[in-house]
């Protein structure tokens, strides 16, 4: 092989591994500020906007991106600890705060506890955190990342497939999306955030009002 080719090979080489390193980078870090920054243009749908009602978003939530309307969300199908399918609309008639998280995910772990606490003083047969491990690794790993962060208050939820996370839209890990009881979606904050904050508790009691 000539010379060149080599030096043109290498370079080529060089930007692949520079764009999966972007790539990787962009995902790590919608997941990980915990500035919790208001969201960019290009991150939000039309028709949706940063909250900004001072009963509905402040301090931590600022990030919550509200819809102007509740929208429908997809009916995905994933499975509980026992194995057994759930689908998303079986928990209608509940406010539901669904958090999409994975084992490898550091933000997640940071952010795990809170959403055990605020399952533990607002849970009810009115509102559920719905914890749903997206990890290909399956349930056991997931079962052991729920008991390394002391998160008894929740159930495991799985789908280790990780296709619901595209059919819901994801753009990184953690994401949470607050739906009201008739199922559809109030709006969604991506990155870790403090849950058991009181500005949260009042954003989840706007909704289920």
């Amino acid at each position: 092989m000539a010379a060149n080719d080599v030096a043109g090979l290498q370079r080529a080489l060089w930007i692949v591994a520079l764009s999966a390193l972007v790539g990787f980078a962009a995902v790590y870090v919608i997941g990980s500020r915990s500035d919790n920054a208001p969201p960019t243009d290009a991150t939000r749908s039309t028709g949706d906007t940063a909250s900004s009602s001072p009963e509905q978003a402040s301090g931590q939530m600022t990030a919550f991106v509200k819809k102007s309307t509740p929208a429908p969300l997809p009916d995905i199908t994933f499975q509980d600890a026992s194995g057994k399918d759930v689908t998303l609309s079986s928990f209608k008639g509940r406010t539901v705060l669904l958090n999409l998280w994975a084992t490898w995910c550091q933000p997640c772990r940071e952010e795990m506890p809170a959403l055990n606490r605020l399952q533990q003083t607002l849970g009810s047969d009115k509102f559920e955190v719905v914890a749903l491990s997206l990890d290909r690794q399956g349930l056991d790993a997931s079962r052991k990342f729920l008991d390394e962060v002391k998160a008894s208050g929740l159930k495991l939820y799985t789908d280790v497939t990780a296709k619901q996370g595209l059919a819901l839209k994801l753009v990184g890990m953690p994401t949470t999306i607050l739906i009201n009881k008739d199922g559809l979606e109030v709006g969604r904050l991506a990155g870790p955030a403090a849950w058991d904050s009181e500005d949260a508790k009042k954003l989840i009691e706007a909704a289920m009002n």
